[in-house]
């Protein structure tokens, strides 16, 4: 029987220098750690955070002054509600996720809740279309007594659990009487918000529309009430033209005014805003409503959970590509500058040579 033969002790003297040189090699440790990136994206759990968002009412005034063009645009002009439906729909990728919004009419004397308050980003295309929706057609009244609506939009704003943006360009349908609007009886700032005026600063006409909702021209002078003659005449009553304190109170003429015209009612939104606890602020153009907001409104801690998989896997796959691209960029690199270096040399020219 011949002897064992027996093989040299390999393993412990080759895998050292083995190991040691894909150690020191570059791609080997790209790999080695996109390797542990993926590995680290199986497990790796959420991250809990939390920041700050809001929940919000916003109701918007669907009235017949808000179908006045005058906002500037490319086109020539738009009108109110067309400007405040796109600043509203801007506003919402600028609120952060897990903000809450709800989304309400306003017309005649009481605000009508659409949808109570979603999720921003989860519901985002729903909520966006239904912003997109809205149309003056809509209105199931023809007055606007703005005082009365944002009152009960107050209410119903605390209802839900929710701050308020009312949005509406303050002009009362028929005219205040004499004796000025309804007080507020809530409580001051027991519900926080914005009250938002839109509209420009200036007089314009206000269209008018047909049984079918199609515009037929602008109102006149006659078209709408130009004094509210409810309640006592007012102090002046006394020097009109046919004045009698018992059959004629408020003179016996037709009263006259600009009330078929429109502008943003500014001083009377302040004081309503004042009244009330809100703040206020002019709507400019088609955006940057959510920094107001977000000034006004009640901050509401918002837990979230930040995911870090996407991260980790896109780290990996970042070091693979190096790992698997950075040999051949060096040596086409290298290539580069050798014929920049050593440029090859320009042939002789042949044939004959003209004097």
């Amino acid at each position: 029987m011949s002897p064992r033969r027996v093989l040299p002790p390999v393993l412990p003297s080759v895998l050292p220098p083995l190991v040691a040189r894909n150690l020191r090699d570059g791609r080997f440790r790209a790999l080695a750690a996109a390797l542990a990136l993926a590995l680290a994206a199986l497990v790796a759990p959420p991250i809990p955070f939390t920041r700050t968002g809001v929940s919000v009412l916003a109701v918007v005034d669907i009235t017949g002054s808000m179908a006045v063009r005058d906002y500037p645009a490319a086109a020539g002009s738009v009108s109110r509600l067309e400007t405040v439906k796109a600043a509203l729909r801007a506003m919402l990728p600028d609120l952060p996720c897990g903000s809450r919004v709800a989304l309400g009419l306003f017309t005649d004397r009481r605000p009508f809740l659409l949808f109570t308050p979603v999720e921003v980003c989860a519901d985002f295309a729903p909520l966006d279309g239904a912003i997109a929706a809205l149309d003056p057609r809509m209105a199931w009244e023809g007055d606007s007594r703005v005082a009365a609506g944002l009152f009960r939009s107050i209410a119903m704003a605390g209802e839900i659990d929710a701050d308020l943006l009312f949005v509406t360009d303050g002009q009362e349908t028929p005219p205040l009487p004499a004796s000025g609007g309804p007080t507020f009886d809530g409580e001051a700032g027991a519900v926080r918000g914005l009250i938002v005026g839109a509209g420009g600063y200036g007089l314009s006409p206000i269209p008018r529309f047909d049984d079918r909702g199609r515009e037929t021209g602008f109102l006149g002078e006659s078209d709408v009430q130009q004094e509210n003659r409810s309640g006592p005449p007012p102090a002046d009553a006394e020097s009109r033209e046919g004045y009698n304190p018992r059959n004629a109170p408020f003179g016996a003429q037709a009263a006259h005014g600009t009330e078929h015209l429109s502008s943003v009612r500014e001083p009377y939104l302040r004081r309503l805003a004042a009244e009330t606890g809100l703040g206020y602020v002019h709507l400019d153009g088609p955006g940057g409503l959510a920094a107001p907001l977000r000034a006004a409104a009640t901050p509401r801690p918002l837990p979230g959970r930040l995911d870090p998989r996407p991260a980790l896997l896109a780290a990996a796959l970042g070091l693979t590509l190096l790992a698997l691209l950075a040999s051949p960029l060096a040596r086409a690199l290298r290539a580069l500058r050798g014929r920049a270096a050593h440029p090859a040399p320009t042939p002789a020219p042949t044939g004959a040579i003209r004097t």
